[in-house]
């Protein structure tokens, strides 16, 4: 992951499509007339212009231009004709109904038995009761599905179709691992309700770290985010970002926006959208569908930024509390150490702890720096079992 990963971009829900609603009466920033747009923080990076990272029940991001033929290691136009062929009967709308209304979002056919992977802020909104989940194939047909497992650290999600689905086509897998800045890639999905959409474009960067804050909870985290130059819309979120020969290679997840002069989001996709990628996707589906959670190790502590003003004390990430017995305690970190640095890093965010845990596994080490007493001292904290 590159330096920048460790101060991840913001991101703000974006406002929930209407399922009821005709997409040209759809507002200006992709929510319905009669809400009120969120209001949103401004997200830059150093960049000339100010924009906002937004994903919602409909929000997301959508894949991209078309651009290289059926192999994906070849420059060519991609034949958006024959990608779409192949992958639509794989793709799915999601339909959600609950207590603050209905909307859509996008998900795709992973395993056998009508597993559908999806984002989890597309049906977070019914997870805990009170509403309902189906989902409408390429064909048009419909069937009910329910939540097999859910993820909000990483925003993902698994469902299950009703017998409708069981027996259809499965998207390919592919591997983000061998993407490449520029590659063409394409994008399916239901932008605003719009079911089999096709969109292409290229990968415009690797390695992303995107923070998607959340109404019901704590933020999501996008790691090592495939970012590219897609039309994302509200409706794609959950959808497939497939390379030219069709496999999957990334779940669209979020874009950006730019500000109105109020701040609140406006307009639809402005070219910067961001993908979960399959790499990190596939494992976190395979132990929702087997245990319906992911199996996320764990630090054993609890921290904060400290933002200090003196000279005698360093700035670094304040540790609330320490599990008893967890990996921490054993590592020899106590409550009010300062963790001033994560694998040489200085310690700036609680997301850069965050981030291991979301890429690595039982057992694995994670190297800090950490200052007591006016000393600083090395540890290695060695992931333990799931909470």
């Amino acid at each position: 992951m590159p330096d920048d990963a460790d101060l991840p971009q913001q991101a703000t829900p974006a406002g929930q499509t209407r399922q009821s609603t005709p997409p040209e009466q759809v507002g200006p920033d992709g929510t319905h007339p009669e809400e009120a747009p969120n209001t949103r923080t401004p997200w830059s990076r150093g960049a000339a212009m100010a924009a906002l990272l937004a994903s919602g029940l409909v929000g997301g991001a959508i894949g991209a231009l078309t651009v290289s033929s059926l192999s994906p290691t070849d420059e060519r136009v991609c034949r958006g004709t024959v990608v779409a062929d192949r992958t639509l009967p794989s793709v799915v709308t999601v339909l959600t109904s609950g207590r603050s209304g209905s909307g859509n979002g996008t998900g795709e056919l992973v395993r056998s038995g009508g597993y559908i992977l999806t984002n989890d802020h597309v049906i977070s909104s019914v997870a805990g009761g009170g509403g309902t989940v189906a989902v409408q194939y390429s064909d048009g047909t419909q069937s009910e599905a329910t939540i097999v497992g859910r993820d909000p650290s990483t925003d993902l999600a698994v469902l299950r179709a009703g017998d409708e689905g069981k027996d259809r086509p499965l998207i390919r897998i592919g591997s983000s691992e061998s993407l490449r800045i520029g590659q063409p890639v394409v994008a399916l999905g239901a932008p605003l309700g719009l079911s089999s959409t096709v969109t292409t474009g290229i990968v415009s960067a690797l390695g992303r770290l995107v923070s998607v804050p959340s109404e019901t909870g704590p933020a999501a985290h996008l790691v090592d985010a495939i970012q590219t130059d897609a039309a994302i819309n509200p409706g794609n979120s959950g959808g497939p970002l497939v390379d030219c020969g069709g496999a999957l290679v990334g779940i669209n997840t979020a874009i950006a926006v730019v500000p109105s002069p109020e701040g609140s989001a406006g307009g639809g996709s402005v070219g910067v959208g961001f993908a979960i990628p399959v790499d990190l996707a596939k494992p976190i589906a395979d132990q929702l569908i087997t245990s319906g959670r992911a199996m996320h190790p764990d630090l054993g502590l609890t921290a904060r930024p400290l933002v200090v003003e003196s000279d005698t004390v360093p700035q670094g990430l304040f540790v609330t509390g320490v599990a008893p017995g967890g990996p921490a305690e054993q590592a020899g970190i106590r409550a009010g150490d300062v963790i001033v640095a994560v694998e040489g890093q200085p310690a700036q965010s609680v997301e850069q702890l965050v981030v291991k845990t979301l890429t690595r596994s039982v057992g694995d080490t994670v190297a800090v720096t950490v200052w007591r007493d006016g000393k600083r001292s090395d540890a290695k904290i060695v992931l333990g079992e799931p909470r």
